[in-house]
């Protein structure tokens, strides 16, 4: 029986999303003693002041796109033959979830408009649309354990619905100043098409990935005027891998050398770390403002989000599309729960849905407050026993379904 490694203590921390959450706490504490000196710090510029090219722009345009490339990549492998989404017919779950997680969010929010008739808030429907990817990653993780599907499930629903709520910005919130030029997509397309030719050709370095085709996707979804966070989606599936179902010592060897997998590893300490940064840049929010906005954003986040994927991935099961292997009805209510996690985009959103200073505020306190869901996420867990699998195999129990989610539950992974 082989021995279960200690980790170090760098290898804790990094576990714990410490940087990220670290990033969080200091904005938030920075923004409320001092918002001149923070806002001049996230738009600070080796160019100048009023530069495009700050340290907004560096965290969230550049090295975003090596964290949502990371995401790509475990996506990838979970696609991969003897991945939990392989056959694709098996990510159709996840991808209903993300459209219940969508529809719930601006069916709750705009109910809410209509009850208690602040027509003013009507804008801001796509304000809870998206799903902070960063922070829910973490919490699907402490909750579910970092090999639990359910992780996966999430990672795939969050990027996706991250996807569709920049379209939503674009098509329902454009910058008259900056108006999309769809045109530029086609770069975007090229960059894949180079991607494929150069697996085609046996190119193995994730290097030249990610300084062919990588620069040349970002700079299609930049100058379409597009979040160019999401430039590395299209290309990191298109790298060398391994499947998983290739033989236990074939597996083994592949995975240490493949395209992929050595992209994942390189990348995942520094992109770890660099996440205080994002979390410093996005998270400086002022805690005096609540309002109706805030309530509003607040239960279309953790109520609509919620009860939408849960509601529409409970129905896909039932019509023939399953929960990954070893998900079930209390495992999914987890997800959801933790997919009700909508700071960053939802920061971003409440911009451009409201020239009011005031609007703005509360709306941006409902996304802060959506942090509940992280313990929330956590907590339902426990409660319900959801069982937690990590790299050392399974943690607690294993429990049979109860006969309200028996109509959604696949047997647990080994």
């Amino acid at each position: 029986m082989s021995q279960k490694t200690s980790k170090t203590p760098v290898e804790t921390l990094l576990e714990w999303s410490v940087p990220l959450l670290a990033g969080v706490g200091l904005a938030l504490v920075w923004a409320n003693l001092s918002a001149e000196s923070y806002h001049h710090m996230a738009h600070w510029s080796p160019l100048g002041h009023g530069s495009h090219f700050n340290l907004h722009f560096l965290v969230n345009d550049l090295f975003m796109a090596l964290f949502f490339g990371i995401a790509a990549g475990e996506i990838t492998e979970s696609c991969l033959p003897g991945g939990a989404l392989n056959p694709p017919r098996k990510a159709v779950n996840p991808l209903l979830g993300t459209l219940g997680g969508i529809l719930g969010p601006v069916a709750v929010y705009l109910a809410y408009v209509w009850f208690t008739g602040a027509d003013e808030l009507r804008n801001g429907w796509g304000i809870p649309t998206a799903t902070d990817i960063a922070i829910a990653w973490l919490v699907a993780r402490l909750a579910l354990g970092n090999k639990h599907p359910g992780v996966t499930f999430l990672l795939l629903l969050a990027v996706a619905d991250d996807g569709i709520g920049l379209g939503i910005i674009a098509v329902f919130y454009p910058d008259p100043a900056h108006p999309v030029q769809p045109a530029f997509l086609g770069l975007v397309a090229l960059a894949a098409v180079i991607a494929f030719a150069m697996r085609k050709r046996g190119v193995k370095s994730f290097w030249a990935y990610l300084a062919v085709p990588g620069v040349l996707s970002w700079f299609g979804l930049f100058s379409a005027h597009l979040h160019p966070a999401l430039a590395l989606v299209p290309i990191v599936p298109l790298m060398p891998a391994a499947s998983h179902d290739d033989g236990m010592f074939a597996a083994e060897e592949e995975h240490a050398t493949d395209t992929l997998n050595r992209f994942q590893h390189t990348l995942k300490l520094p992109v770890d770390v660099g996440l205080f940064f994002f979390g410093l840049v996005n998270a400086g929010v002022s805690l005096g403002t609540v309002g109706q906005a805030t309530m509003a954003v607040l239960l279309a986040l953790l109520i609509g989000k919620t009860a939408g994927i849960y509601l529409f991935a409970t129905v896909g099961a039932k019509l023939g599309f399953p929960l990954p292997e070893g998900m079930n009805g209390r495992s999914l209510l987890v997800v959801g729960v933790a997919a009700s996690l909508g700071l960053t985009v939802a920061l971003f959103v409440s911009n451009v849905a409201f020239t009011d200073p005031v609007l703005q505020g509360a709306a941006k306190m409902g996304a802060l407050l959506s942090a509940v869901g992280g313990p929330l996420a956590i907590l339902v867990s426990r409660m319900l026993k959801v069982r937690r699998i990590t790299d050392e195999g399974a943690e607690a129990s294993a429990y049979e379904p109860d006969p309200t989610t028996a109509a959604i539950s696949i047997a647990p992974a080994e």
